[in-house]
């Protein structure tokens, strides 16, 4: 019979038959593995079984290929710890809908495990503000590498420079500067300066480009693949971004709404 133990993160939770539920892990030695918990919908499993939580799993089945049972046991209530702050617990959710997507199951992901590790520390993390948003665009950028769309954004796509890089093309993925991009710089996506771009924008407004930049190629190339949007809690993650980091203008709009 076989069986394993290691560490992961919840990913997805859902009921199964009367009492049970299924749910979706992404574990340090074993990839992401799905696996039935008796009892899961008890009120006993409420607070355990939270995405984003990080888990002791103990898993067993009769033979490899079953879906077999699992064990679980709390280490970090991460879920518990950004409750009362959306857009973080909206970042903690888009960690795991977006990974569940993009990773592939039963297949050995120890770096993704580590980096998606890294997302969720800064996510939690009580003095970065919102500057995890930086990191976690890093992070989904990782993502499109794992579903084979990674982004090109060491050099210009037309000229072949390395310095100067302003846009990237929402068509190839690659960056372009202000010189390359020509007349077609206004149907361009901004680099922001993070990720190399030489832009003049502010921070708030460059954490924004990114989160849009990422999101247009799992929008295109992941999900759309699949003839699927993107999960609502990544949808939920972007608006709540934009209403964070540019306030006035969501009142603005609100004012003009009522006008």
């Amino acid at each position: 019979m076989p069986e394993w133990r290691d560490e992961a993160f919840i990913l997805s939770v859902r009921p199964y038959a009367e009492h049970d539920a299924v749910i979706n892990v992404i574990t340090l030695d074993h990839g992401r593995h799905a696996s039935l918990v008796r009892g899961g919908q008890s009120s006993k499993f409420r607070g355990l079984l939270q995405p984003g939580n990080k888990v002791d799993v103990f898993w067993r089945a009769r033979l490899q290929e079953h879906l077999g049972t699992m064990q679980v046991d709390m280490i970090t209530p991460h879920a518990s710890v950004v409750l009362d702050d959306s857009l973080r617990l909206a970042g903690l959710s888009s960690v795991c809908a977006v990974m569940e997507a993009c990773l592939p199951e039963r297949e050995p992901a120890r770096p993704v495990y580590n980096a998606t590790e890294a997302v969720i520390s800064m996510i939690t993390a009580d003095d970065l503000g919102d500057q995890w948003l930086g990191g976690y665009v890093r992070w989904e950028m990782g993502m499109l590498d794992i579903a084979g769309y990674g982004l090109g954004l060491e050099k210009c796509g037309v000229t072949g420079a390395t310095t100067g890089l302003e846009f990237v093309s929402p068509r190839t993925g690659v960056a372009v500067t202000r010189a390359g991009a020509g007349i077609h710089a206004a149907r361009l996506l901004p680099l922001p300066r993070f990720l190399g771009g030489c832009g003049e924008k502010t921070l708030e407004e460059d954490l924004l480009a990114g989160m849009q930049l990422t999101g247009h190629f799992l929008e295109r190339q992941v999900f759309g693949a699949h003839h699927q949007p993107l999960p609502p809690a990544r949808q939920r993650l972007m608006a709540l971004a934009e209403k964070r980091l540019t306030p006035d203008g969501g009142e603005r709009k609100d004012l003009e709404e009522t006008e």
